[in-house]
């Protein structure tokens, strides 16, 4: 195809630098037209590493939308701005990659997939684990039904000491919270999608502030800052689905554990289980003995060739994306299903300052 759609960034920080415009740039049929960040210098920035001659800088992101050449948006900014932005854009007629979590409340969540249930263009938010290769072989797995009914899962975000101290990811105002919706949202999406159930019946949450406040913490990032520190530093959810499937969440950037894990599940079905400790690995019975199976999938046995770049999950969630514009297809992250993860997460919270379950309608 001849057509190249032009995509305008907003928000040019660390998730867009790290992610979004490096995978872009690697897709032909894609030009990065246009730049907006309030820190101006970030757009500048991101213009001359990844724009085209004569790409627009904004800081104020009405300025980008209004330019009606744009076609695609992706939102790289803090959760609570994630909404206003994303509803602007659909309306200005522009498909949009809202980076996840899907927002920083359920209502915001509720007000994009209106949003885009009105508008002619698409709506997808960057849960990009789904396109690791293991992931996307246990999905096939799963929609095959060799697990057979699955009917508990894990949803698996554990850093032992991973507290991000760089921009407002400790800002509870900005993004809503810490591990749970920062990290937990990418496993809890995993776990849902595997089961292919959306329907919740309750959650129930513990949320737990216990370390953040101690100075001068072993931390992967050097100590954090505990006047900045406002969010949990773990958090955990039963979620219990109308089919009577259970799920438990578990999340943490600090906790007292010797290993960690993160934006992984494990999965109980009638006929198999599956989990990725040490790498995906399929365990059941067969013949009247237990199996553990690890499908490998490395690239190797060929001189000079590592592998295809869909081993990227990065650049894999873009090509898809903008293959779902350019061909009208679906997205593989539909906003119904993020809206459920939006959903659960922010019940969690609401159960442990309530000390109530919050049951679903």
């Amino acid at each position: 195809m001849d057509k190249k759609l032009k995509v305008g960034i907003i928000g040019c920080g660390g998730i867009a630098n790290g992610k979004h415009m490096p995978s872009l740039k690697k897709i032909p049929e894609v030009e990065m037209t246009a730049f907006c960040d309030i820190i101006i210098e970030r757009a500048e920035e991101a213009a001359k590493q990844y724009g085209t001659e004569g790409a627009k800088v904004y800081k104020n992101y009405n300025d980008l939308l209004a330019d009606k050449s744009i076609d695609v948006v992706h939102v790289c900014t803090p959760n609570k701005s994630h909404c206003p932005i994303t509803v602007a854009a659909l309306e200005a007629g522009k498909h949009v990659m809202c980076e996840k979590p899907m927002a920083k409340t359920a209502a915001d969540a509720k007000l994009m997939l209106d949003a885009a249930e009105k508008a002619a263009t698409k709506l997808t938010i960057g849960y990009q684990n789904r396109q690791r290769p293991e992931v996307k072989y246990l999905k096939a797995i799963c929609d095959a039904g060799d697990l057979g009914d699955i009917y508990f899962g894990r949803a698996i975000a554990l850093r032992r000491r991973g507290v991000p101290t760089w921009g407002v990811f400790m800002n509870e105002d900005e993004q809503g919270g810490g591990p749970l919706i920062d990290i937990g949202t990418h496993s809890l999406d995993l776990t849902l999608w595997m089961m292919n159930n959306y329907e919740v019946e309750s959650v129930t949450g513990s949320v737990f502030h216990k370390l953040g406040k101690r100075a001068n913490s072993a931390n992967i990032w050097g100590p954090w800052n505990p006047d900045e520190y406002t969010v949990e530093d773990s958090a955990f959810g039963f979620v219990k689905m109308k089919n009577g499937a259970t799920i438990l969440i578990e999340s943490s950037w600090a906790i007292n554990i010797e290993k960690s894990m993160e934006a992984v599940c494990q999965l109980a079905g009638t006929e198999a289980g599956a989990d990725f400790d040490g790498g995906l690995r399929i365990n059941g019975e067969k013949l009247g003995r237990l199996y553990l199976e690890k499908p490998s999938f490395d690239v190797g046995g060929v001189d000079f060739y590592t592998g295809s770049p869909d081993g990227d999950p990065a650049y894999t969630e873009a090509r898809q994306w903008i293959d779902a514009v350019l061909y009208d297809k679906e997205p593989c992250v539909s906003p119904k299903q993020a809206y459920v993860v939006s959903r659960i997460l922010e019940a969690v919270y609401e159960s442990s300052k309530t000390g109530k379950t919050v049951y679903f309608e």
